[in-house]
């Protein structure tokens, strides 16, 4: 199936295609894997031990300190990690992947494709949750170096309560420098997130581990018995922590998200051998020391860290944090790139900082937008556990569509009986619901933040579709269709001059408004002349021998259908190659001419969308990068002949 983006593809390709993740996973050693996930996978979740018990023993959230108190805390924590990360995502989840790759775009297509969405009213709630799925995301990816960076230099108010000042201006140097060296690429830093993330869990569970011996009291937790007693004895209260408990289990996504750079045995391997076994320990830890110094409250994770050992740990978690924050970064660049091919985003400059991996990429347009909003968020919240609030409800949000979307895949793909589906994720959607409602609770608290940044990028990824759609329609409704246009044109043909001409088209079976400009105005034709249409496939990457259709309309007129994959970048000059492999068509790029449509978007009263709405699509078609420069066209070779459209 072909994902319905006007951009790059008219209709559907309902043919076989053989894919291939295409990952460096392929030929790496599973050891050398595992310890890559470490450092990429997990700097989120394995950051979460900063702030998040200190987060659900706020005082905001009045619960009286007892050692009932701590044990239910930590037993919810407990099987907050076994049942969602562990259960749901590490054994589900990363089942459902889209041919080796993951993350709510991929999921959303492979329900779409099991579903036959095409042809279904299912179709607008898979898209609309994918959007919103990734919207969520795309907050994340704001909230997480914020929350992150701020909890670990807060580690120097532990040192001495003089450096409190300087935390704000210390959290801004580091974000700044983080994103000022993004476009200089992710590959050689890389190579020290998995070492350092190592040492970073080996010291988690070190920590854990020393002040659990001091108290191993804080083991029953493992029971859960003491998470039911606590809600029962304190079922308000209780219900308003999860909210806070959540943040134990953020940056789950993340594992499924990045299995396509390292396979899902890898990212198996590192949560249940390192990740998870160290989170726990940490988590005890710090309930353990709580059990014998209750003051700790205020900072557990720095306090239970001996005094000559602060600095070293300060610099250790700021590192991890920058990791962490890397991860996100990234993880939002791929998943702009991704909503572009799917068509839920305008063409944005995209470079690649690596030769050899192809999902190192650095967008300028996300980078900068981001760097502002979390300087805004750092300003504007001041301390991480301001931020919880805003950071739960990303979470949760996003959680819930994957649970959604999981649902629709175990029954349609996996062939699961309904009474299991509605069993299994009926539990995951329980749980998800209440981590979901109990941080809609703080929406006045900074939950506002997420949900309004949420629904500016939604607003812009449905109008940025639906007016797609629109135009698309428009130009059909007004075009004339390609074999016979082109039959009539070879039967008296125009002057023909030397050389190729490339025509990009959205609507393969209609003639390109630019060649009608291009007779109008030249009333020339070239001696060969090639209708291109680049489509994107609900797969990340296709074969090169899969790659090309080419079918010839006569008089040396070709027809040519480029699939790509929606991980893939579409890419004019590896086209021409593969034309002139497969089909022995060499094309001379100083003798070829590209010819492109250039549509100016007329806002008008006709039925679509609110005349405000194509106004701000109208705005972003003019924004939006120029098709020479996203698929990588000569500049000097292009030809671009404007059109008005009113939609």
């Amino acid at each position: 199936m072909s994902i319905s983006n006007p951009e790059f593809s008219q209709s559907s390709i309902m043919r076989p295609v053989s894919v291939t993740g295409m990952g460096s996973h392929a030929h790496a050693s599973v050891s050398a894997l595992v310890l890559a996930a470490i450092g990429v996978v997990f700097g989120d979740i394995g950051t979460s031990p900063l702030y998040a018990l200190k987060e659900c023993f706020s005082p905001e959230h009045g619960i009286p300190y007892s050692a009932d108190a701590v044990l239910g805390i930590i037993s919810m924590i407990f099987w907050s990690l076994i049942l969602i990360v562990t259960v749901k995502y590490v054994v589900f989840v990363l089942r459902a992947d889209n041919n080796g790759e993951g993350g709510v775009l991929s999921l959303m297509a492979l329900a779409m494709r099991s579903t036959r969405a095409e042809r279904h009213r299912f179709t607008a709630i898979l898209l609309m949750l994918g959007a919103l799925g990734a919207c969520m995301l795309l907050g994340e990816s704001v909230i997480t170096p914020a929350i992150s960076v701020l909890s670990a230099v807060e580690g120097l108010e532990v040192i001495t309560p003089d450096l409190k000042r300087y935390v704000i201006p210390i959290t801004l140097v580091i974000v700044v420098i983080l994103f000022y060296v993004q476009s200089y690429g992710t590959a050689a830093v890389g190579r020290l997130f998995g070492p350092i993330m190592l040492i970073w869990f080996g010291a988690l569970a070190v920590f854990g581990i020393t002040n659990i011996a001091q108290n191993p009291l804080v083991l029953k937790a493992v029971s859960p018995y003491y998470a039911a007693n606590f809600i029962y004895e304190h079922a308000l209260l209780a219900y308003v922590v999860m909210g806070s408990v959540v943040l134990s289990v953020t940056g789950v996504e993340a594992l499924y998200l990045d299995m396509g750079h390292f396979g899902r045995k890898p990212v198996r391997l590192a949560w249940l051998l390192v990740t998870l076994p160290a989170l726990l320990a940490n988590y005890f830890g710090q309930g353990a020391l709580l059990l014998s110094h209750p003051e700790a409250i205020e900072n557990p994770f720095f306090l239970m860290i001996p005094q000559a050992l602060l600095w070293p740990m300060v610099i250790l978690a700021t590192a991890a944090t920058v990791i962490a924050s890397q991860a996100v970064i990234s993880g939002a660049y791929s998943l702009a790139n991704q909503g572009i091919l799917l068509g839920f985003l305008p063409r944005m400059q995209i470079l690649h900082t690596s030769d050899t991996e192809r999902g190192q990429i650095y967008m300028p347009m996300v980078n900068w937008l981001l760097l502002a909003l979390v300087i805004f968020t750092v300003i504007q919240f001041k301390e991480s556990g301001n931020l919880a609030a805003a950071y739960g409800i990303s979470v949760t949000t996003t959680m819930m569509i994957t649970t959604t979307m999981l649902a629709v895949v175990m029954y349609n793909e996996w062939k699961i009986k309904p009474v299991f589906v509605v069993l299994l994720v009926g539990m995951f959607f329980v749980v998800d619901f209440s981590f979901w409602t109990a941080n809609l609770i703080k929406v006045k608290d900074g939950g506002w933040y997420p949900l309004g940044l949420g629904a500016i990028c939604f607003l812009m990824l449905t109008t940025w579709y639906k007016g797609r759609r629109l135009l698309r329609e428009r130009v059909i409704a007004d075009s004339i269709r390609l074999p016979d246009f082109v039959s009539a044109l070879l039967a008296h043909p125009p002057h023909r001059v030397e050389g190729t001409a490339v025509f990009l088209t959205a609507h393969i079976d209609f003639v390109p408004v630019a060649l009608l400009h291009n007779l109008k105005h030249n009333r020339v034709l070239h001696e060969r002349v090639i209708f291109l249409k680049l489509s994107i496939w609900d797969v990340p990457y296709v074969r090169d021998e899969e790659r090309l259709t080419v079918s010839e309309l006569g008089g040396n007129v070709f027809v040519v259908r480029a699939v790509h994959g929606f991980k893939e970048t579409p890419d004019i000059n590896r086209v021409l190659s593969l034309l002139e492999q497969q089909h022995g068509m060499t094309i001379d790029l100083s003798d070829t001419s590209f010819f492109l449509a250039r549509d100016t978007i007329v806002p008008s009263n006709l039925p679509g969308m609110a005349v405000w709405r194509e106004r701000l699509f109208a705005w972003m078609m003019q924004n939006a990068a120029k098709p020479s420069d996203f698929f990588r066209i000569p500049p000097n070779r292009v030809v671009e002949l404007g059109t008005k459209i009113e939609i």
